[in-house]
């Protein structure tokens, strides 16, 4: 019996053509897949902010040499145990300018609520450098941990004065050679000089004509004159520039040392004078919960705006805080995107912050304190 009839031929079926929809389709998918690698490789033009590390300023943090130490610590005064958390919080960016996040990181971004996707030269403006950056952000870190123990000496009743004094001379500004770091301007016009607005003041008034200081230099005052050679376009105005960065120093009556090695910018110093306070006063500021916070602070108590806000609330959210103390002139950014789960308070000043601590401490009407919601924006 034959399995196969071998003169049977099998002709096999006729191949299916593709049809024009699905060539195209293909084709379409291809291109696509093309286009998104090259894409991926090509370079842009922004940034990504994301939030970053967040620190208990109650609690300790790692020393350059590796060592725990406590974020703030205090000397020379009585300091009281705390409980819960006052975090400060911060931003990291991914990308800079030898390497910028693909277009599929930005993509991704653009459609993540805590994120954010920056101008490249909003965060790092063309013409410095990465050095200078850093020291500029080292510099408002020194400047702000030195207004926020200023600020919290003084809502204590402490006596602090103040003096201004140069932290760096730009290579090719007016100052160089003239002015060194650490030198200390007394007078400037014939004025007396406690900090940066007088100087400012004194510069402007002058308009670009040679500013005559008074500089105490290794306990010796000497007279200098400094041309500006400089104008910088600061929120529609022309300002004369000497091409020195200056930080105002303080005479402090006891020793306070604020430890936080790799972060810069000035946004953490309201949460570091809260800190301040906190330890140098009996009780729980915060009623041994978990607050965080930001913004800039001066001497005189003065909340300022920072940048990242909406990132720093979900930092905070992420960190166990269920309150959160938001600049006032940060609330136009916050309306609209407080994270579920977060309360945000609006405040103006350091006794602003002070209130709803005390009443978070005490189970105290937090309905009726000020909100960005319920707070006049940019009042």
């Amino acid at each position: 019996m034959a399995l196969f009839d071998e003169s049977v031929q099998v002709v096999p079926a006729p191949r299916r053509r593709m049809s024009r929809s699905t060539a195209v389709g293909i084709w379409a998918l291809v291109i696509a897949l093309i286009v998104l690698l090259v894409m991926t490789f090509l370079p842009t033009s922004f940034v990504i902010q994301r939030p970053g590390p967040v620190y208990n300023t109650l609690g300790a943090t790692t020393a350059a040499d590796g060592s725990e130490v406590p974020l703030i610590a205090v000397e020379g005064a009585q300091t009281y145990p705390t409980e819960g958390a006052l975090d400060l919080l911060t931003v990291e960016t991914v990308g800079n300018r030898q390497r910028t996040p693909s277009w599929f990181e930005l993509v991704a971004a653009w459609f993540d609520q805590t994120r954010a996707v920056l101008p490249l030269d909003l965060v790092f403006p063309e013409g410095l450098t990465t050095d200078e950056r850093n020291d500029t952000n080292a510099a408002l870190m020194l400047d702000s941990q030195k207004e926020a123990t200023a600020a919290a000496l003084l809502e204590l009743g402490y006596e602090v004065p103040g003096f201004l004094v140069v932290y760096g001379v730009i290579d090719d500004g007016a100052s160089a050679g003239i002015l060194e770091p650490g030198d200390e301007i007394v007078e400037a016009g014939g004025r007396p000089i406690t900090d940066i607005a007088q100087l400012r003041s004194v510069i402007q008034r002058l308009d670009g004509e040679p500013v005559p200081l008074t500089v105490e230099r290794d306990g010796i005052e000497r007279e200098v004159e400094i041309t500006p050679n400089e104008v910088a376009d600061a929120d529609g105005e022309q300002s004369w520039l000497i091409g020195v960065t200056l930080i105002t120093d303080y005479d402090f009556p006891i020793d306070v040392t604020i430890q936080l090695n790799n972060v810069g910018g000035s946004s953490a110093g309201m949460m570091f004078a809260l800190g301040i306070i906190d330890t140098l006063t009996p009780g729980q500021l915060n009623g041994g919960q978990n607050v965080a916070g930001t913004g800039t602070i001066t001497a005189d108590g003065t909340v300022g705006p920072i940048g990242g806000i909406r990132q720093k609330m979900f930092g905070a959210l992420d960190a166990g805080a269920t309150a959160f103390l938001a600049p006032q002139s940060n609330c136009d950014e916050v309306v609209g995107h407080v994270p579920d789960g977060l309360r945000v308070f609006s405040v103006g000043e350091l006794d602003d912050a002070l209130a709803v601590l005390d009443a978070i401490a005490d189970d105290g009407a937090l309905d009726d304190l000020p909100t960005c919601d319920s707070n006049a924006i940019g009042r």
